[in-house]
């Protein structure tokens, strides 16, 4: 049932209209979603008359705000704590409200009542049984609710808007509909026009894709529409992209695989450290995982980590894009051998591309090039005994966001092997991601202190010109600090005044 507070919004509202003369009706998603029983986000009321001056005169009765929004439209917000209701009023499209239906998406969206005569069976019954007696249904909508079915409203309705392409994926997805075949054909007869939708829209549905859990299938189902590789082309030269033998799938495969293991890990350092010891044996090393579980709870503690963000839209796309510059990379050598050489550095340009196009904001963007360019890292780190040097210069490049480039890391080596047994290679990779991870959350005043002396104070000291020479000296006096060589502001001297009489670069004194 609705609260009362949100009731009385809509009762207000229906007055409102009722007083200017306007016959107001419930559309779209508002009544789609009262028909399921399902919460109601926006409210989309359709109308006659000045939408703007309605809205403000709107805001003002209900002592909220409106937004003007896309073609005529307007949003008018009204918050009581802890609720927040949105109405979204648009101009009656035609000279009727069944007109109007007809010129929306789908049929389970193609649907309207009168406010009034909603407003006042849910001020009268304690359930919502009675709406679809209420509804105005040119295009049996309900029907196609009943079924569980997605249906456009004309074989036109995807090419007059084609963020219904993904908008399709969306709510097929979120009401487990399955889609009626001569749409199914549309939508990937259509799927050319994606890029004709302004970048910020598709930013949205793609995001509201990832943001839920199970988004590797959400990605192949995009994927089984020809949509995927419509939002980002960079991905289609990976499919069928055969890899060394000790990858399961070809580069395509292994990227998603990719999203699904970080989202696996995610789900497992969640749970309780009991249901953990018992965790899916498939991943192995219920010790390290259990000292990395601790770990990232002091890291949410010192908020230097969240789990929300490991599996926020951001970092899932991370996972899909860390191996993309292997897409420029491919060779075979003489001997037959598959190589990907520098393709952690070649896949930095190409997801600058690919964020830039889909308006994703600087700082995430930033994240997403991080993980490509240093995923393989930690591996790396797990073929010899990890320095205090290479933790240090690790964290140096990366920063907090460190700790998410070795749990993609992790999400990485296990997509690798597909169903196949785990080796000795990932318990020597979880080994070195908890060392990391260690030394950066419970040490990182030790690998990473403060600095003894500052360029201004060096260049004056030693007579120093400003130069690449004064920062590789203070990264020297920063590394033999972490070592636990340097403690104070004399020794800096004395060590950079030995290190000068060694070198004696000319040309920087």
């Amino acid at each position: 049932m609705l609260s009362s507070w949100v009731l009385y919004v809509l009762e207000q509202s229906s007055r409102f209209f009722a007083e200017h003369g306007q016959s107001a009706y419930l559309v779209g998603g508002s009544i789609r979603n009262l028909l399921l029983q399902q919460p109601c986000v926006d409210w989309d009321i359709a109308l006659a008359g000045d939408i703007r001056l309605l809205a403000r005169q709107l805001a003002n009765r209900l002592g909220g705000f409106y937004a003007p929004m896309h073609e005529k439209a307007c949003r008018v917000i009204v918050k009581q704590e802890p609720y927040e209701v949105a109405i979204d009023l648009s101009p009656l499209q035609g000279s009727t409200i069944a007109e109007d239906v007809a010129t929306r998406d789908f049929t389970i969206n193609a649907i309207a009542a009168p406010l009034g005569a909603v407003v006042d069976l849910l001020m009268t019954r304690a359930s919502l049984e009675g709406i679809a007696d209420l509804a105005i249904d040119p295009l049996h909508g309900i029907a196609d609710l009943a079924t569980r079915t997605l249906r456009v409203t004309s074989e036109t309705a995807l090419q007059k808007d084609p963020l219904r392409l993904l908008r399709a994926m969306r709510f097929t997805l979120q009401y487990q509909l399955k889609i009626e075949p001569a749409t199914a054909r549309l939508i990937r007869q259509e799927a050319h026009l994606l890029p004709q939708v302004a970048a910020e829209r598709i930013h949205d549905e793609l995001y509201a894709l990832l943001r839920s859990d199970g988004a590797c299938e959400r990605l192949r189902f995009l994927d089984t529409y020809g949509l995927l590789t419509i939002i980002i082309p960079e991905l289609e030269p990976a499919r069928g992209m055969q890899q060394p033998s000790l990858h399961h799938w070809d580069v395509f495969e292994h990227s998603l695989e990719t999203v699904t293991m970080l989202e696996k890990l995610a789900r497992l350092l969640q749970q309780t450290p009991a249901e953990l010891a018992q965790a899916d044996l498939e991943v192995g090393g219920q010790g390290d995982m259990l000292a990395l579980q601790q770990l990232l709870q002091e890291a949410e503690e010192q908020r230097i980590f969240s789990f929300a963000r490991l599996t926020s839209p951001e970092m899932k796309l991370a996972a899909l894009l860390h191996d993309i510059g292997k897409t420029t990379t491919h060779a075979v050598d003489e001997e037959g051998n598959i190589t990907f050489y520098h393709h952690p550095q070649a896949g930095v340009p190409l997801v600058q591309q690919i964020t830039r196009r889909l308006k994703i904001s600087t700082h995430e963007s930033r994240a997403i090039q991080q993980v490509a360019a240093h995923h393989m890292r930690p591996g790396q780190l797990s073929h010899s005994t990890i320095t205090p040097r290479a933790i240090r210069r690790f964290f140096v490049d990366l920063g907090p966001t460190g700790i998410y480039v070795a749990l993609a890391s992790l999400a990485d080596h296990l997509s690798m092997r597909g169903p196949d047994p785990l080796t000795v290679h990932w318990q020597r990779h979880r080994g070195a991601v908890r060392i990391l991870l260690t030394r950066y959350i419970r040490e990182r005043q030790q690998i990473l202190p403060p600095r003894l002396i500052q360029a201004e104070e060096l260049m004056r000291r030693f007579n120093l010109t400003p130069g690449p020479f004064i920062g590789q000296l203070l990264e020297s006096i920063a590394e033999a600090q972490a070592e636990g060589i340097l403690h104070s502001k004399e020794e800096v001297l004395w060590f950079v005044e030995e290190k000068l009489q060694r070198i004696q670069p000319d040309s920087e004194k």
